[in-house]
């Protein structure tokens, strides 16, 4: 729909405020707090208040203000891009009217609407909206007293990225009445940048600039220089850059970073799966070495025979077989980089010839008779500990001193969960596109289960569940767990979600979901009543347990919402319905 007005808004319309709070869910035992997929905060209002007069007697108060305003419209956008990507098939009068809601979900304020109309064709839109008990207003006067000026800086700014991002063009807010000023409410309005006229203020606040009455945009950068060509890579996925914002990821392509400039050594430890590989390539990428090659090899894939060959060459005739000259990794990767992973798999014998290249930087071929110069930073990474190693005496203490010039551990998955949203989104893009599928997201329990399942096999087995959801899932269809998961492949998650009366109640997992029904459907058996009795049965006590919520009573079922609404009907259990009573059912959605 490319137009609507306020008469066409429907608050049981998806999302409703309902279906929202169930994309609010608590992982109590890790201390997270989600929305979808989203890493959330409660944040004591107080601390905003605080914040806000430390920053306005630090920086000034336009400073601060424009601070405020930049968070609030980035928030605003990533809202918007989560109701897009959570229900992609809404129309956009539906998608508009879930922002004021989930601004209401997050605590900011309680929004009505007193008009609202838009038409994409025309470029026009027009929104006025109440705002009850503005939080940031409140608490401007708590610690900064009353303004001359309107003082709900974030929530405008989250009006405008929102709006914006749905909208497709700039849409400005401006608050024209705030409590903050003394007014018993806030009200706001909302129109296209060009038709408020003089817009300068707004634009420095918001970071942009206002090159034409039609064409508000962003600050465009100066076009880069031309990128150089990608270094030669002979092993390895080329995945694209490493990929995460968690504190523990960040540490590490700090570490990363500081060390690509310089010729040292690095040591990458980390558990299987964690993505050793993918940061070698990254610190070639970042290092005077990018246009040179990168060579990787798993020592753990070649025999010990013939490990030698592979790392230094053969010469013709040095062995039965070897019927012309073949360069090693140490040659093929001059002027680049030589990653060794596994390198704890190495024989002593291996680990003695490998030390020598690394310290005289120069090789011998096997069968050769001359030293050749090679020009070589080697990154070695392993799984194991190397100093238990060296204890145990199965590795070389000299080459593990040798290697173990700048070593950088790598966290595994489950130590930085904030990162798996980015990871799943990247991986979604990247398989349906190798795969031309088009599969919208995630469901919301596919989502629960990702960010709580432990990964033992990190990055990968997560780049895995995805390449299987999206080969399982029917085009246009969402991901759920069992097109990721087969059974006894993971533990149901232990969460908690945002019940309809305000109060947080534990989620049933699927062990538990399913010790429900086996013990009502025991109980139905035992009193010998006929199987659609049975099923009805079933169902009623599902919809009770989860007090009518006909999503939380699909999950627990392993059903689609479609298909428990349709059995619902079809037994006379939906709301409003009497048995027998309604239309001709369509078809089950099963």
């Amino acid at each position: 729909m490319s137009r609507g007005c306020s008469d066409e808004l429907d608050a049981s319309a998806a999302p409703t405020m309902r279906e929202l709070t169930e994309c609010l869910y608590f992982s109590i035992g890790d201390g997270r707090i989600w929305l979808n997929d989203r890493r959330m905060l409660l944040f004591d209002v107080a601390n905003l208040g605080m914040i806000r007069r430390e920053l306005i007697d630090a920086i000034g108060i336009e400073r601060a203000r424009a601070l405020f305003t930049r968070v609030g419209y980035a928030q605003g956008a990533r809202d918007a891009d989560l109701i897009r990507r959570r229900w992609p098939s809404g129309d956009l009068t539906l998608s508009f009217a879930a922002g004021p809601r989930i601004h209401t979900l997050e605590g900011f304020v309680k929004v009505t609407t007193r008009r609202f109309e838009f038409d994409i064709e025309k470029g026009h839109y027009l929104g006025e909206f109440i705002w009850h008990d503005s939080a940031e207003a409140d608490e401007h006067i708590t610690h900064c007293g009353v303004s001359v000026d309107p003082v709900c800086w974030m929530q405008v700014a989250y009006a405008t990225g929102y709006t914006s991002r749905i909208f497709g063009k700039l849409i400005l807010f401006r608050e024209v009445e705030c409590r903050g000023m003394g007014a018993p409410l806030c009200r706001v309005i909302g129109q296209p940048a060009d038709a408020w006229g003089d817009v300068a203020l707004d634009m420095e606040a918001l970071g942009m600039t206002w090159e034409t009455p039609r064409r508000p945009g962003r600050k465009v950068p100066p076009s880069p220089e031309p990128a150089p060509p990608p270094a030669r890579r002979e092993a390895g996925d080329d995945r694209g850059p490493v990929i995460g914002l968690s504190a523990s990821f960040m540490a590490a392509r700090h570490m990363l970073e500081r060390v690509a400039s310089t010729r040292a050594s690095v040591l990458l430890v980390g558990e299987s799966g964690v993505g050793k590989e993918l940061f070698a390539s990254t610190l070639h990428d970042l290092s005077p070495r990018r246009d040179g090659p990168f060579v990787a090899l798993n020592c753990a894939a070649i025999p010990d025979t013939l490990v030698e060959s592979e790392l230094f060459g053969v010469e013709k005739g040095a062995y039965t077989g070897a019927a012309a000259a073949r360069p090693g990794r140490f040659e093929r990767a001059d002027g680049g980089t030589l990653f060794l992973d596994e390198i704890a798999s190495l024989s002593l014998v291996a680990q003695g010839k490998l030390l020598r290249a690394l310290q005289q930087r120069e090789i011998e071929r096997v069968g050769g008779v001359r030293t050749v110069k090679v020009d070589v930073r080697v990154v070695a990474a392993t799984n194991v500990d190397l100093r238990d190693e060296v204890k145990a005496g199965r590795f070389r203490e000299d080459l593990f001193f040798r290697l173990n010039v700048f070593p950088i551990a790598l966290p595994p998955l489950r130590e930085r969960r904030d990162d798996i949203p980015l990871l799943m989104e990247h991986f979604l893009d990247l398989y349906a596109q190798e795969h031309g599928r088009r599969p919208p997201g995630f469901t919301r329990r596919a989502t629960e289960a990702l960010l709580n399942y432990r990964y033992p096999g990190n990055i990968r087995e997560l780049q895995n569940l995805i390449e299987r959801g999206v080969v399982c899932a029917a085009d246009g269809e969402l991901i759920d767990i069992a097109h990721m998961f087969r059974p006894g492949e993971m533990a149901p998650p232990a969460a908690y979600s945002l019940e309809p009366d305000g109060r947080i109640g534990m989620q049933d997992g699927d062990a538990a979901d399913g010790r429900e029904t086996d013990d009502v459907f025991e109980r139905l058996v035992t009193d010998g009543l006929p199987l659609a009795d049975m099923e009805r049965g079933v169902l009623k006590a599902a919809l009770a347990r989860h007090k009518g919520n006909v999503s939380a009573a699909a999950r627990a079922l392993n059903l689609t919402r479609a298909t428990l609404e349709y059995r619902l009907s079809k037994h006379g259990l939906a709301p409003g319905m009497e048995k027998g009573a309604g239309a001709p059912l369509p078809p089950d959605p099963a």
